[in-house]
């Protein structure tokens, strides 16, 4: 419990990095909403520690008053006893880079590919792009 206290006062800190940049590294922020294979959950300060495999979906970080939104395609998230929390994504851009026309034009061609006479890894492929273009589809429309 002493170290639930001591997080407390210190805030919740964030590294976030894909592969090739670091968009936030140990900066305090309000609260972090991740999609996560378990559910949706939001990380405050002193949340219980744990590791959460990232569904295709949005990363919500609250800085006070200010959101950042980002669409990820995967990765994963541990938060530690420490009230720090890291998250390693495959792929992270921000929600308003995206055209919502792109995506819809990208996922009718997918489930085109899907329904289509293509082989199966063809048609395994197209699957999971449909899923992710899905996923991408709704976080944009609840901008």
């Amino acid at each position: 419990r002493s170290y639930a206290t001591e997080a407390a006062s210190t805030g919740l800190r964030l590294t976030f990095a894909v592969p090739h940049q670091t968009l936030y590294k140990d900066v305090n922020v309000a609260q972090v909403n991740i999609a996560a294979v378990s559910g949706d959950m939001g990380i405050l300060a002193s949340h219980v520690p744990s590791i959460e495999q990232l569904r295709p979906g949005v990363v919500e970080v609250l800085e006070g008053a200010a959101s950042k939104r980002f669409f990820v395609s995967g990765g994963f998230a541990t938060m530690n006893p420490d009230s720090t929390l890291n998250i390693n994504a495959i792929e992270a851009f921000p929600i308003e880079e995206f055209s919502s026309e792109t995506i819809r034009n990208n996922l009718a061609e997918a489930q085109r590919v899907v329904n289509s006479g293509a082989t199966e890894e063809e048609k395994i492929a197209a699957k999971i792009e449909v899923e992710v273009l899905e996923a991408l589809q709704a976080a944009v429309n609840a901008k």
